[in-house]
């Protein structure tokens, strides 16, 4: 039970920061940005380092480098999908779901997946 205190918590604070992060930035599509992924990321990750330590944290991070890799993959897939080829939304994302799927399965074969 603490650790889901722990993570709502950590993940409040981190949104918190993030959304002020991107209310200065310019321009302000950026507050989006950063206002979820990131502190969702970092509090899993702290999570992960005390409860398996840095060894399974890094690895867990590579996974999500290549998860990040995966959905730019994704999105240019979508928008070309949507605007050169005219597909309509739910065939292109299913299209393109496939190609995040390749992308992030490639990455884990390529380079490896978490620690177990």
């Amino acid at each position: 039970m603490t650790e889901y205190v722990f993570r709502f918590v950590a993940g409040g604070v981190i949104v918190t920061a993030f959304a002020i992060l991107g209310d200065v930035l310019r321009p302000k599509s950026f507050a989006g940005l950063f206002g979820a992924a990131p502190s969702v990321a970092l509090a899993t990750l702290s999570i992960a380092v005390v409860q398996h330590g840095p060894q399974y944290a890094a690895a867990e991070s590579r996974t999500m480098i290549y998860g990040a890799a995966a959905l730019a993959c994704y999105s240019v897939a979508v928008c070309q999908l949507l605007m050169r080829f005219r597909f309509p939304a739910l065939p292109a994302t299913i299209i393109a779901s496939v190609v995040w799927l390749a992308v992030a399965f490639a990455l884990l074969g390529g380079f490896g997946g978490v620690a177990a």
